[in-house]
């Protein structure tokens, strides 16, 4: 029983963290709850795995990518809203009708394009941007080196720039 107050606590001292952590990604509060829920849920189900090699919340991080992604798979139209990048690589923004359907236009396409990475980067891009977690501590939660994961972001980051400059051009 008291590793399910631990979890009690846990649960106190991280939903607010997870639920961002998911917001992030669908931009849905309905989904975003439910999601969170099951990520909890999932944690508590394997919570004797944790075992200590990183923090709880990039355990907990790592926990509810896959819920997500686990939810992308049953759901394919679905997707990832990734505004971050979409809004690096459309400049400035502007309210003119135009120009909010180019935005919305290329935030699709760069959704499809980071679902389309492979795992290690798809998994190491949701960690960093959505989850905010250091280098080290994706390292931790993937079973990589913090070098592996710096890598792994540049040059996922590098693929998705020629991906979706190849597209423009």
């Amino acid at each position: 029983m008291e590793d399910f107050q631990d979890f009690e606590e846990i649960y106190r001292k991280y939903y607010n963290r997870v639920y961002s952590f998911l917001y992030k990604m669908c931009q849905n509060a309905d989904l975003c709850e439910e999601l969170t829920q099951e990520s909890f849920y999932q944690a508590l189900c394997s919570f004797h795995r944790y075992d200590g090699t990183c923090t709880i919340f990039t355990w907990l991080a790592a926990v509810a990518k896959n819920t997500f992604l686990k939810h992308l798979r049953k759901n394919k139209n679905a997707s990832v809203d990734i505004e971050l990048f979409a809004e690096v690589l459309s400049g400035s923004e502007t309210e003119q009708p135009e120009s909010i359907f180019q935005r919305e236009a290329q935030q699709k396409r760069v959704r499809e394009s980071i679902e389309a990475l492979p795992k290690k980067y798809r998994d190491v891009i949701i960690l960093r941007i959505y989850g905010d977690l250091p280098f080290a501590e994706i390292g931790a939660s993937l079973g990589i080196t913090e070098n592996s994961a710096k890598v792994i972001f540049f040059r996922a980051k590098n693929t998705l720039k020629e991906i979706l400059t190849d597209e423009i051009m």
